[in-house]
């Protein structure tokens, strides 16, 4: 049976009446009537989805503003969606999660909600974890790097390890010893890839990679971010070479490496224009 459609919001809808509106809309989806494909999701079939629509927020991040208010309404109902079925199982529902978020971010800003004093972001962040020590009661972490998610992507995930990390003391002082290390580990990769050592130029390679995060953190580059531009910079500078090569009615394994590398330039040139 065909189901009515939602009554029209008032004229001027307050954001809680949107966000009931939402919540109603995701209870009817995985109603006894709702979309079969909604009913059938399982917090199991639903994990790429959250991470596919996370890291269309980050893409849509450097488009227009509409790109960005679009994927992050598709985020948002990720998160709607696992609290429903949260809800379904009897476990907790999006008011739980509501309230659990904001009394959170009370108890972590004792400098705002409270009497602490923090003057600086550093200080910020020396709440924000003991705040977090405070929390775990009965339950302390084995390791100040506990809390970091496995499933991270490798560079942001250790730029947050070095980051806690640094936090109790563990780190250089100024950034010449951070690149000193850098060109240290480079060394090391080129030995083993010279004697024909594919474990160990395996091994000096995912240093190298760590020591360049560090190096990044201490620019105050996010590494993840640094490099996916690089991508991107390379897809604009790979399909010139297409374009160009098609214009010439070539295929690029007609091409010498020379020759795509002056439409390499070519390209970096009209970048620079």
């Amino acid at each position: 049976m065909e189901q009515p459609t939602p009554p029209p919001l008032t004229d001027k809808p307050t954001v809680a009446e949107r966000f009931v509106r939402l919540v109603e809309i995701m209870e009817r989806l995985r109603g006894p009537e709702g979309c079969p494909w909604d009913r059938k999701q399982t917090r199991e079939s639903l994990k790429p989805y959250i991470i596919e629509e996370a890291y269309e927020v980050l893409e849509a991040m450097d488009e227009a503003p509409e790109a960005l208010q679009d994927e992050l309404g598709d985020l948002l109902f990720q998160i709607l969606f696992h609290a429903e079925l949260s809800r379904e199982a009897g476990d907790f529902d999006i008011t739980d999660v509501l309230a659990n978020i904001t009394d959170k971010m009370i108890r972590r800003h004792p400098h705002i909600f409270g009497s602490a004093s923090a003057e600086t972001p550093e200080e910020v962040l020396l709440h924000w974890e003991e705040m977090k020590l405070a929390e775990q009661g009965a339950r302390p972490k084995e390791s100040v790097l506990d809390g970091v998610p496995e499933a991270l992507p490798g560079l942001l995930r250790a730029r947050r390890l070095q980051e806690k990390a640094s936090r109790v003391g563990f780190d250089w002082g100024e950034l010449a010893p951070v690149l000193e290390k850098v060109e240290e580990e480079w060394g090391e990769l080129k030995a083993k890839a010279t004697a024909g050592d594919g474990e160990g130029a395996k091994e000096e390679l995912g240093d190298l990679l760590f020591s360049l995060v560090n190096a990044a953190r201490f620019l105050d580059v996010n590494p993840e971010e640094a490099l996916r531009q690089t991508v991107i910079k390379f897809i604009s500078r790979f399909r010139h070479i297409e374009r160009r090569a098609a214009e010439q009615g070539r295929a690029l394994k007609e091409m010498s490496l020379a020759e795509m590398d002056e439409l390499w330039e070519e390209a970096k040139s009209e970048e620079r224009a």
